[in-house]
């Protein structure tokens, strides 16, 4: 057997032990990269930790220790005052809502699985209180968080551009940012209005000439959730999803309750109408600045995340003391390790032979189609994270070779439908929704996830395929 197929054997097994055993892949990673580098290539160990990636790593250290100083001094929470103000009393932009909060979470650096762990819960229950199904409210929250994750200064996007920009390939971040939030946009719109999303307009017509209790025009309960407490929830490593259901439930418990409103509201829950602090003010600007200095003056997006998060923790130190052990460090661990593994492929030529041989294939196009779906196959059971990690530099090859297929149009396809599989139960996500989700038959609802996740899976490969490579 030839090195290559030993190294892909084992990137396939690593695959298989993080879907099964409740081990980050990270872990396994360092470990295939130290054994098939040493054992198999020959390599020295200063040449396997050559592709450890540095920059990726102060990266996703600096924006996820910004949003963890976003979550303690309560700026999420603040968000989300506003965001259920604005929607003035309508039942039926709740979703909505909860769809763009998401988005805006993953887009300003929160990994998926933290902005469904943070607004799930919140979500449904608004879901549960108001009678709004739990299927479109759960699956709204997660298309939400996965549309908005691959903007320029998030951690998919991040991955995806620093591989696509190290290869050489054209790189459009916009492109590749733009086309994830329209696919998900659109996936949710025709879920609002296949789940029930009418029925709730028609609803929010007839009770608009009804007094609510509360504020004016709100019949929502004029409290909500506190700033969100502990440890956050950052693991996108999916094969740990059944022990972070557990963690989720009892973080957010007092979450739900607050939503509720009346007797049963938290201690201290947050007046509706209550304003911003200096401090949220003071991130919203640092979040602004990371967007200006790392896209208009091409800044390192990782030093400026570590600059601004100490200068908010400068500005309240006691607050923000806990936002380094909030740094997503399984997630770290699980990128840098892949990542690693990955670069002891390309030293053994690896990454080239399997370019060769997809490129070899009768058809470009048909390559490019098989790529999409080992990507939305993979991701459905391991990480999406993992996936794009290491097949996109799999493609890379195959997309130098003048192919004929698009590299900006592949990337983004390959980058949806290695994403947008998460709505699957086996996922962190789908089991985020699925432990977070009230007055409904787990049962039926387990059933409900996985049929439209294998949808999803078979589906959306095929039409990202159609839209963005072969038109």
């Amino acid at each position: 057997m030839s090195s290559h197929m030993i190294s892909i054997y084992v990137l396939a097994l690593m695959f298989v032990l993080a879907t099964v055993l409740p081990i980050n892949m990270g872990v396994i990673a360092f470990v295939g990269a130290f054994l098939v580098g040493t054992l198999v290539a020959g390599m020295e160990t200063k040449a396997i930790m050559g592709g450890f990636p540095a920059e990726l790593f102060l990266t996703l250290v600096g924006i996820t220790f910004l949003f963890a100083q976003a979550q303690n001094n309560g700026t999420i929470d603040w968000l989300v005052r506003l965001s259920v103000r604005a929607v003035g009393g309508r039942i039926a932009a709740i979703p909505w809502v909860m769809f763009a909060i998401a988005a805006l979470l993953t887009a300003v650096g929160a990994v998926s699985p933290a902005a469904v762990a943070i607004i799930a819960p919140i979500a449904l229950g608004f879901a549960a209180k108001y009678k709004i199904s739990p299927l479109m409210m759960g699956l709204m929250v997660i298309h939400g968080a996965q549309g908005g994750g691959f903007s320029p200064i998030s951690i998919y996007g991040g991955i995806t551009n620093k591989i696509v920009q190290k290869a050489g390939l054209p790189l459009s971040e916009m492109t590749t940012a733009l086309v994830s939030l329209g696919f998900n946009f659109a996936v949710a719109l025709l879920l609002f209005f296949l789940l029930g999303g009418v029925r709730l307009m028609r609803q929010d017509k007839s009770a608009a000439a009804r007094p609510s209790p509360g504020l004016p025009g709100m019949p929502f309960a004029t409290q909500v959730a506190v700033a969100a407490q502990g440890p956050q929830i950052y693991d996108d490593a999916e094969a740990e999803a059944a022990s972070e259901e557990k963690l989720t439930r009892q973080r957010s418990a007092d979450a739900l309750t607050a939503v509720g409103g009346g007797a049963g509201a938290v201690p201290g829950a947050t007046a509706l109408d209550a304003g911003p602090t200096v401090q949220q003010l003071a991130t919203v600007l640092g979040l602004a600045a990371l967007a200006v200095l790392t896209l208009m003056y091409k800044l390192d997006i990782g030093f400026v995340a570590v600059t601004i998060g100490l200068l908010l923790s400068i500005m309240s130190p006691q607050v923000q003391k806990r936002a380094i052990g909030q740094v997503s460090w399984p997630e770290i661990m699980l990128i840098v390790g892949v990542s690693t593994y990955v670069g002891v492929m390309q030293k053994m030529g690896t990454i080239d032979f399997v370019g060769h041989s997809v490129a070899g294939l009768t058809s470009p196009l048909m390559a490019a189609l098989l790529l999409c779906f080992v990507g939305a196959i993979v991701s459905a059971f391991a990480s999406s994270t993992a996936v794009l990690g290491s097949l996109i530099p799999l493609a890379v090859p195959f997309l130098q070779q003048g192919t004929g297929v698009d590299p900006i149009g592949f990337i983004a396809a390959m980058a949806v439908a290695s994403t947008i599989v998460d709505v699957s139960p086996f996922s962190t996500n789908g089991a985020l929704v699925l432990a977070n989700a009230q007055g409904i038959d787990r049962d039926v609802f387990l059933r409900q996830l996985m049929i439209y996740g294998a949808v999803v899976t078979l589906v959306a490969p095929v039409v990202v395929w159609l839209l963005f490579v072969v038109l």
